[in-house]
């Protein structure tokens, strides 16, 4: 498999499609980080990238260009989002390589813009990016970097909702794209890769998840690693309704992408807003913990990504976890008291004073 590779890095090489052999040359590192021929012919490419004009052959290596290859040596912890392309098959890998479209960014220049339609995904091949976004109140926050063989976008580009992100080079930043025709055709050929696609976005997902939510700390990795499995990962459009009051509540909810209203309908059918849900908001903690139907309706107010869980899952891995459920009934009571004046009161007429 590895000699493939090779040969297809140097026939590119050899097309002057630079960008495109060493993108091949890293993945093959990725699989051996001691094969010597993909190190020799990524130092040359290095050389070459750097000065045009240099012939063609074997080049002393330039420190860069050792650098380059040292760091896609194994894959430590937290950088698992890099073995996507180790993941494909080879067939499946050749074709994918032969799809993806090199670009190159210069430093500050965006590549993705948060809230515009997602229609690729992208692999870095060298440089680095951040990644930016738009918090509650309207600042901009970097929130993230990536550097070589991470790749961005295709949670947008599979399901189907706006950036969620602006992704900018930090650095003169060379990457290939895959677009959403160029990934429908590839998946006419072959259709295990989209699995491989999926399951790639869904590992993004519940790894961000579950490392940073307060409410999965106290589970061991093995634990977190045996609830990941359940989660299913769900899109809501705008205006969709999530739970409806008085309704029964089929499963516990994360919130990961978008904006949620909680509603509260009053006995003379009138609703008041009690509170909007954002990105990381768990919501039918009330009925999972008390056995309620839901106290409230939630809606989505923007489209939005979710992880559900239903309530075979949340019994199996949560309620027996002590610390878990402690957090679980603590969010529900502090929802429930902050609320019990708009549960229990009816609405007054306009103008009336309220006791």
């Amino acid at each position: 498999m590895l000699a493939d590779y090779e040969q297809l890095a140097e026939l590119w090489a050899r097309q002057g499609l630079l960008v495109r052999a060493i993108a091949l040359c890293k993945v093959i590192l990725r699989l051996d980080p001691a094969h010597e021929p993909a190190r020799r012919l990524l130092a040359e490419l290095d050389a070459r990238r750097l000065d045009p004009h240099a012939p063609p052959g074997p080049a002393v290596p330039r420190p860069q260009a050792l650098d380059s290859a040292a760091a896609v040596g194994p894959v430590g912890e937290g950088q698992t989002r890099a073995s996507l392309l180790s993941r494909v098959g080879t067939r499946e890998l050749l074709s994918m390589m032969e799809t993806l479209q090199p670009r190159v960014f210069q430093p500050g220049e965006s590549i993705v813009e948060e809230g515009q339609p997602g229609s690729s995904m992208f692999a870095i091949v060298e440089g680095s990016v951040e990644v930016v976004r738009t918090l509650k109140s309207g600042r901009r926050r970097t929130v993230a970097f990536m550097g070589e063989g991470e790749f961005f976008g295709e949670m947008s580009l599979l399901a189907g909702t706006p950036r969620f992100a602006t992704v900018r080079a930090f650095e003169r930043t060379a990457v290939l794209e895959l677009t959403r025709e160029q990934l429908e055709l590839l998946l006419q050929r072959h259709p295990s890769v989209e699995d491989v696609l999926q399951g790639f976005h869904r590992e993004r997902l519940l790894e961000d998840v579950l490392r940073g939510n307060p409410l999965f700390r106290t589970l061991t990795p093995s634990q977190r690693e045996a609830l990941a499995r359940d989660f299913q990962i769900c899109s809501r459009p705008a205006g969709a309704l999530l739970i409806e009051q008085g309704k029964e509540v089929d499963a516990l909810y994360l919130l990961l992408r978008g904006r949620c209203q909680v509603l509260h309908r009053h006995p003379d059918g009138s609703q008041v807003p009690l509170r909007t849900l954002g990105e990381g908001d768990m919501f039918g903690e009330i009925a999972l913990m008390l056995g309620l139907a839901a106290t409230a309706t939630v809606s989505a107010e923007t489209p939005c990504i979710l992880l559900r869980l239903d309530w075979g899952s949340c019994e199996r891995h949560l309620l027996s976890d002590p610390g878990v459920c402690e957090a679980l009934s603590r969010l529900g009571n502090e929802r429930l008291l902050s609320s019990a004046g708009l549960y229990w009161e009816a609405p007054l007429p306009p103008g009336t004073p309220r006791a």
